[in-house]
């Protein structure tokens, strides 16, 4: 869909050819050279765009398939990764990432549940899904790719969080096969809707589902058929509870906290005044830890941080139970699977612990993907790779195509998980819509290049963000208002909105309130 649109002529191919985001960090002079006369536009989306389209299509065996999201599990704590605290133990993300690929520059289009999973689902951005919080179902008519699937021949099932429709646990369109719940669902003794009839279990729910998902995969699918499954878990959502059996494994161990966190001039001097205001919300490090008349449900932080990583421990776990069932079986040569987190996660920095912002640690997810005879073990990607990259990937492994009607947004990365080059993007957008549930957090569109970031918030009286990603990695220091940066920022401002009314990005749509509310704010110390 967004990528007809620029196709259509809509950006000149010189424009193309010369737009602020090239691979690559150039200097302020290349910059200024490159982008006259031709206003920054839309570099990858015009003369490029075409070329990953066709690049894009991969022939390969048709692959069964195994998805496995999480939910809010940051890019970093995964226990090869540097960034993660050494304490944190993943051996079969370790071995995913070994064995297979890891996508190191993995992104969201939107960092919040719902919006996120619908992109996974449909490869289209919000602005095109409609999915824009997580209170209301999927409007009606849209089309998942699971059913592309359906109409090939595959056998489908989807275990766990579905979330779009928040008390809505009904069997989805796309899925033969279906275990779900209402909502966020609980960690302990889920109830939950198996092809529409209800039962309690009890037990610890990431177990249960990986039970439910391995139930299928031994006994209940067609053999003859080639299979889909989608695993979505509900670790590791915040209130973080692990197994009873990891209750404690990291409560001695040291918590290093990020250097944004603190409530200093250092930190806040340039940023915009929100980002400040919002420590003292619900998603804020200022909510907790206030007092002891503020009947505050949170945790310490380093408590709240021990937590995560003992829910990331226990999520681990369970995805070296679906690994090994399928080596154990054989599956494991005529499979792919792939993990990862539909949203990222802040824990302090900022001082904040929640997504929805367009910052590093809310926007960026873990993925890697294993297929033996596939995917060349030890393959890292660093491109940019969105959710909306899902879809078309999981179609191209199938051997499947999308009919044109499903617009997608995203390209397949299938070519590059084999090791072959092809044309990619060379910058990403966000989005996000201010919430009436959660109203700290303002209207965002951001344009993410290898090396600079350009944040606009919109319908909030601030100043916007701009940061030098190589520089300054820990996007503390907001250059918005620094005149050597003027070009540039207008430059990206410009594409951005280029870009997003291309496709039909700057119609935000109003919602009638709904839920409950949680805008209390703890007064400054």
């Amino acid at each position: 869909m967004f990528l007809q649109a620029i196709l259509k002529g809509m950006v000149g191919a010189e424009m193309a050819n010369h737009g602020y985001a090239d691979k690559g960090c150039s200097n302020r002079r290349d910059f200024l050279k490159s982008a006259a006369g031709s206003a920054a536009a839309l570099a990858f989306w015009g003369s490029t765009g075409q070329a990953l389209s066709a690049a894009g299509k991969s022939k390969v065996k048709a692959r069964n398939i195994v998805f496995v999201l999480s939910d809010d599990h940051r890019y970093d704590f995964m226990g090869f990764m540097g960034e993660g605290p050494d304490f944190l133990e993943t051996p079969n993300m370790d071995r995913m990432a070994k064995e297979g690929a890891h996508l190191v520059n993995a992104f969201v289009g939107t960092s919040l549940c719902s919006p996120s999973r619908a992109s996974i689902l449909t490869g289209q951005y919000m602005h095109n899904h409609k999915i824009v919080d997580n209170q209301r179902p999927a409007p009606k008519g849209t089309v998942f790719f699971p059913q592309h699937l359906q109409k090939a021949g595959y056998e489908t099932a989807f275990v766990g969080k579905w979330h779009m429709g928040h008390d809505d646990d009904a069997p989805r369109p796309g899925f033969d096969h279906w275990v779900s719940f209402k909502g966020q669902g609980k960690y302990v003794d889920p109830t939950l809707n198996i092809n529409n009839t209800r039962q309690d279990f009890k037990g610890y729910t990431t177990d249960i589902l990986t039970d439910q998902a391995l139930g299928w995969l031994e006994d209940e699918r067609d053999a003859d058929k080639p299979f889909f499954m989608y695993l979505s878990y509900k670790a590791v959502h915040y209130p973080f509870e692990p197994a009873d059996r990891y209750k404690g494994r990291y409560g001695e161990k040291a918590v290093e906290r990020p250097e944004t966190m603190a409530n200093t001039e250092r930190n806040y001097q340039t940023q915009p005044h929100w980002v400040r205001e919002r420590r003292y919300s619900i998603h804020g490090v200022d909510h907790m830890e206030t007092g002891q008349y503020d009947n505050d449900p949170v945790p310490s932080f380093d408590a709240l941080y021990r937590q995560y990583a003992e829910t990331v421990h226990g999520l681990d776990e369970n995805l070296g139970r679906v690994l090994d069932y399928l080596d154990r079986s054989g599956l494991s040569e005529s499979t792919l699977v792939v993990y990862m987190g539909d949203n990222g996660f802040e824990l302090g920095e900022h001082g904040f612990y929640d997504k929805r912002d367009a910052f590093e640690e809310s926007i960026r997810v873990p993925m890697l993907a294993y297929a033996p005879g596939l995917i060349k073990g030890g393959t890292k990607i660093t491109d940019m790779v969105q959710n909306i990259d899902i879809a078309p990937t999981l179609l191209a492994a199938a051997g499947v195509e999308a009919s044109a009607s499903a617009n997608m947004d995203g390209s397949s990365i299938l070519p590059m998980l084999q090791g072959n080059s092809i044309p990619w993007r060379s910058h990403i957008l966000y989005e996000y819509y201010w919430e009436w549930n959660f109203p700290a957090t303002p209207t965002t569109f951001a344009i993410r290049g290898e090396c600079y970031k350009y944040i606009f918030y919109h319908g909030v009286w601030d100043h916007d963000g701009f940061y030098d990603l190589e520089t300054d990695p820990l996007e503390r220091h907001n250059l918005i208002n620094v005149p050597a940066y003027k070009d540039r920022i207008e430059a990206m401002k410009k594409q951005l909105f280029s870009e997003l009314k291309a496709d039909g990005g700057l119609e935000i749509p109003v919602r009638l309130p709904h839920g409950e509310r949680l805008d209390q704010r703890k007064n400054r110390r």
